[in-house]
C-alpha cells in the first residue's frame, strides 16, 4: 500500500488549527457507542431534515442510552447546533448529522461522536460543509470542537469513518467532500490537538468513506468510493493513502470488515446503480463487490467477488431498480469470528412499491458467499409496521450491541416513513442471528421530533443519489 508520512505541517500549511470514532454517515446508518462509560452502547439516531428553532432542516442527532433491557425513547438526548456547548448555531438546511461516525477518538474510555453538517454556509461561502466532535464523558455526549477541512471544498462532512485500534496513529478519522477526502490520525485531545492531516486530492468528488487494516500492519486504511463518474454508473473506488490505488468494479458505498477471517479487513462496496453494460459496470437490481483483504493489501487487478440478488443462496431475485447495495454495513451478527455483509434493497417492491427491505449475508472463510443468507422487511412477522409504498426500508443500516448480552443488535432506517418523518428498526441479537421477536420502531414523534414530514430520522442514506 503507497504510504503518506504524517504530520501537523499540513495543519499549519492551511492556516488552520483545530479549536475548541467502527464507521457510519451520510451514506451509513449512525453506529452506537458508549458516550457515557456505563457499559451499554448508545444507538444514534441522526435527524438532518429536523427542524431547530423555527430552522427548517437545521438537522438534529437523537441518542438513546443503552441499558439491560435495550432502548427506550425515554431514555435520550436530542443534540443540535443549538445544544449549550456545541459549536455554531441552527441555521436553515444546515442538515447537521447528515453524517455520523463514532470511535473514542481521545483514548478517555468514552466513546465520541462526530458529526458531519456538509450544507453549512462559512466564511468560505455556501455550503462549505463543518465537521463537528461531540466528546464523550460521564455525563454523555457534552460540548464539541470543530475539525480543520484543510481546503477540501464544498460539503464537507458528508461522510465519515473512524476507527481506534490503538493510541496515536491507530486513531484514524476519514472525512468526504465534493472535492477531495481529508484523513486525521491521533492522538486528538479535547484541547483541539491531533497528530497530523492530510489532503487527499486525488481523487473524484469522494462520496463514502470506511477504514480498515486490509494488510494487517496495525494501521487503518482507507478507502472510498466517488460519485458516478464518466462512462461508469457507480463511482470509482480507490484505496491508500494516498489515494491513487483504483480497484477494478464500481459502486456507491464502502465498508470494511474480515469477512473471511483471516486476520485482514476485506472491502465490501454497494453498486445499486442500473448498468449502461452488464457485468461490466453493473447489475440489474444492483449487486455487491468484495475485495479480500492479503498481506500486500488489496491488489488493484484484483477482480472482486460479486454478489446479486441471483447469487445462489440469497434471497429474492435481482429486479431492476432493487437498489440493492443501496446500503451496506459489515458486522459479525453471528459470533462466529467471521464479519457478515447487511446490505438494504430499500427500491425493492414488495406488496408495496419500494417499501423496501435488508439482507444478511454471512461471511465465509471457505466456499461461495450467499449461503445462509436471510432478509428482513416490515412484513417480516414480529418487525411492527407493514411496508407501504415509498418506505424505503433498509435506507440505512448499523449494528451494535446496546444491551450488553453479547449478541449484535441490527438496526434499520426507512427514510420514507410517515411521510418522509423517518423511522429505525431495533433487531434484537438472537443465539444465531438478529430476530424480530422482540424488535422495536422508533418514529420521529416517538423521540420527540413532531414535524410532520421530512425529518429523515435514521440518515437520509444514499437516496439522494440514487
Amino acid at each position: 500500500m503507497a504510504r503518506r508520512r504524517w504530520g501537523l505541517a499540513a495543519l499549519v500549511v492551511a492556516g488552520l488549527t483545530v479549536a475548541g470514532i467502527t464507521p457510519a454517515s451520510a451514506v451509513h446508518g449512525g453506529v452506537p457507542g458508549d458516550f457515557n462509560g456505563d457499559g451499554y452502547r448508545d444507538a444514534v439516531l441522526p435527524a438532518p431534515g429536523a427542524n431547530v428553532s423555527g430552522k427548517e432542516a437545521a438537522g438534529a442527532v437523537v441518542v438513546l442510552y443503552g441499558s439491560s433491557s435495550g432502548l427506550s425513547a425515554s431514555r435520550r438526548k436530542t443534540i443540535t447546533q443549538n445544544t449549550a456547548g456545541v459549536p455554531g448555531a441552527a441555521e436553515k438546511w444546515d442538515a447537521f448529522g447528515a453524517a455520523t461516525a463514532t470511535a473514542d477518538l481521545n483514548r478517555d474510555g468514552y466513546a465520541d461522536l462526530v458529526v458531519g453538517t456538509p450544507d453549512e454556509d462559512t466564511p468560505q461561502g455556501a455550503d462549505v460543509g463543518l465537521v463537528t466532535v461531540l466528546w464523550g464523558s460521564a455525563n454523555g455526549l457534552t460540548g464539541g470542537t470543530n475539525l480543520p477541512s484543510l481546503g477540501s471544498g464544498p460539503r464537507y462532512g458528508q461522510d465519515i469513518a473512524a476507527v481506534s485500534t490503538g493510541r496515536d496513529s491507530r486513531t484514524r478519522l476519514s472525512i468526504a467532500s465534493r472535492f477531495a477526502a481529508v484523513h486525521f490520525q491521533g492522538p486528538f485531545t479535547r484541547a483541539g490537538e491531533v497528530g497530523g492531516g492530510y489532503l487527499d486530492t486525488n481523487t473524484g468528488s469522494v462520496l463514502s468513506v470506511t477504514l480498515g487494516d486490509f494488510d494487517q500492519d496495525g494501521q487503518p486504511d482507507p478507502a472510498v468510493a466517488t460519485v458516478r463518474d464518466g462512462d461508469l454508473t457507480g463511482g470509482r473506488i480507490h484505496t491508500g493513502l494516498p489515494l491513487v490505488q483504483e480497484l477494478r468494479g464500481n459502486g456507491l458505498i464502502t465498508a470494511a470488515g474480515d469477512i473471511n477471517g483471516d486476520g485482514f479487513a476485506d472491502l465490501a462496496v454497494g453498486d445499486p446503480d442500473e448498468p449502461r453494460q452488464a457485468g461490466v459496470d453493473g447489475e440489474p437490481g444492483g449487486r455487491v463487490l468484495v475485495w479480500y483483504g492479503s498481506a500486500s493489501g488489496i491488489a488493484t487487478d484484483a477482480e472482486p467477488v460479486e454478489i446479486t440478488q441471483n447469487t445462489a443462496g440469497v434471497p429474492g431475485a435481482s429486479e431492476k431498480h432493487d437498489a440493492f447495495g443501496g446500503a451496506l454495513a459489515v458486522a459479525d451478527l453471528n459470533r462466529d469470528g467471521l464479519a457478515d455483509i447487511v446490505v438494504g434493497s430499500p427500491y425493492e417492491n414488495l406488496a408495496k412499491n419500494r417499501a423496501g427491505h435488508v439482507t444478511v449475508i454471512p461471511g465465509r472463510a471457505s466456499g461461495a458467499l450467499g449461503t445462509g443468507a436471510y432478509t428482513f422487511s416490515q412484513d417480516t412477522p414480529g418487525v411492527p409496521g407493514a411496508s407501504e409504498i415509498d418506505d424505503f426500508f433498509g435506507t440505512t443500516v448499523s449494528v451494535g450491541d446496546v444491551n450488553k448480552d453479547g449478541k449484535p443488535d441490527l438496526f434499520v432506517g426507512a427514510s420514507g416513513e410517515n411521510n418522509f418523518a423517518g423511522a429505525v428498526w431495533v433487531l434484537p441479537g438472537g443465539s444465531t442471528r438478529p430476530t424480530a421477536t422482540g424488535s422495536k420502531m422508533f418514529t420521529a414523534a416517538a423521540v420527540g421530533l413532531t414535524q410532520q414530514n421530512g425529518t429523515l430520522l435514521g440518515g437520509n442514506g444514499l437516496l439522494w443519489v440514487i
